[in-house]
């Protein structure tokens, strides 16, 4: 997720000091990936960079940085997490540490905007050295950046975790990475209890949601930054206009809605996830009217019914989302893991 943009243009917004922290590379086990971001101001912190005492140690890092405000506005600090902060991952964490100042609310303004199209931007951070000033820019991404969905900029192989490489012209460590939207998008039919309480979760988690239905008077008076409501009575448009690759939860009031909305769904051939809330009972009567209507065997099979992740049993409504999210949040490892296969293999043919 970037809440960190917004967050880093809320703070310039307030001419309040804050330095991003951003894991460039982890070597062995460590508490975040790279690409974690955590930003810190004199009072306060936002974001994780992974807890306990490395997380302790970079905050006081960017608050001496910013009471000093007489060193480099862009600087690395490696981080053992063994003996020396007293943490068990046991690995080496890399933290690149930012300084934000006006002069940095055009790229960061440019990323914002980037977030509206799938293909998103690279966003470059050279450290400088040997006569070459810092730098931060961004850019389109180009067929070398094609790599999985949500994921890095570059890879340095298949066991290394990392953005920072060296540069090979000019020879400064530079930092790459892909700022994307996330691809994992939810479409929910249904401002109930469950909608509801799914939401709520889905809301911290990264992925974007399109939560649908008639009631406008349900939807809450503001929802999180990843989620926007349709209030509409033709929610079967919604289903045309999703683009390929969406995750749809059908949980409405209505058991004649949900089927007329699952008979729309069943037309689409590209669709990541099919979820109706209910009962095996549900889904057997539901079965059964589908086949009076002619719909393939095969087709019916798509559907997810029950939903939630197997094993977590409860028909409370949280529970019920807690199991929903944990399935969608398999699913989006699941396409992680199937994309950034061909790569790994690749490196490490090399």
């Amino acid at each position: 997720m970037h809440a960190w943009i917004d967050q880093a243009l809320w703070c310039l917004d307030r001419r309040q000091a804050a330095v991003l922290v951003t894991v460039a590379w982890v070597q062995g086990s460590a508490p975040r990936e790279a690409g974690a971001k955590m930003l810190v101001s004199a009072g306060h912190q936002w974001l994780t960079i992974g807890g306990g005492h490395l997380e302790w140690k970079a905050a006081e890092f960017a608050r001496a940085r910013l009471r000093a405000d007489d060193g480099p506005d862009r600087w690395i600090e490696a981080l053992p997490l063994g003996p020396a902060l007293g943490q068990c991952c046991g690995g080496m964490v890399h933290l690149l540490f930012e300084r934000l100042r006006e002069s940095d609310r055009g790229w960061l303004d440019a990323l914002r905007a980037g977030l509206q199209s799938p293909a998103g931007l690279i966003r470059e951070v050279g450290l400088g050295g040997m006569g070459v000033a810092p730098w931060v820019r961004v850019s389109a991404p180009d067929e070398a950046d094609a790599v999985a969905d949500g994921g890095l900029a570059n890879a340095a192989g298949p066991d290394a975790d990392r953005l920072l490489c060296p540069d090979p012209v000019l020879g400064c460590l530079t930092l790459r990475e892909a700022v994307r939207p996330d691809p994992l998008r939810v479409v929910i039919f249904g401002a109930g209890h469950v909608g509801q309480a799914l939401v709520h979760i889905l809301g911290t988690l990264p992925c974007r949601v399109t939560w649908v239905d008639a009631r406008d008077d349900l939807f809450p008076g503001a929802v999180p930054d990843n989620v926007s409501i349709e209030a509409t009575d033709t929610p079967e448009a919604v289903i045309d206009e999703a683009p390929p690759d969406s995750c749809f939860l059908i949980m409405t009031h209505d058991h004649a809605l949900d089927q007329r909305l699952c008979e729309q769904l069943l037309r689409r051939d590209d669709v990541a996830y099919f979820g109706l809330i209910g009962s095996q009972t549900k889904r057997r009567k539901f079965e059964h009217r589908f086949r009076a209507r002619g719909i393939a065997p095969e087709r019916v099979a798509r559907i997810v019914c029950p939903i939630g992740e197997p094993g977590i049993e409860g028909k409370q409504p949280a529970v019920i989302a807690v199991a929903v999210a944990a399935q969608l949040l398999r699913l989006r490892s699941e396409r992680e893991r199937r994309a950034a296969a061909p790569a790994r293999a690749e490196a490490t043919a090399h």
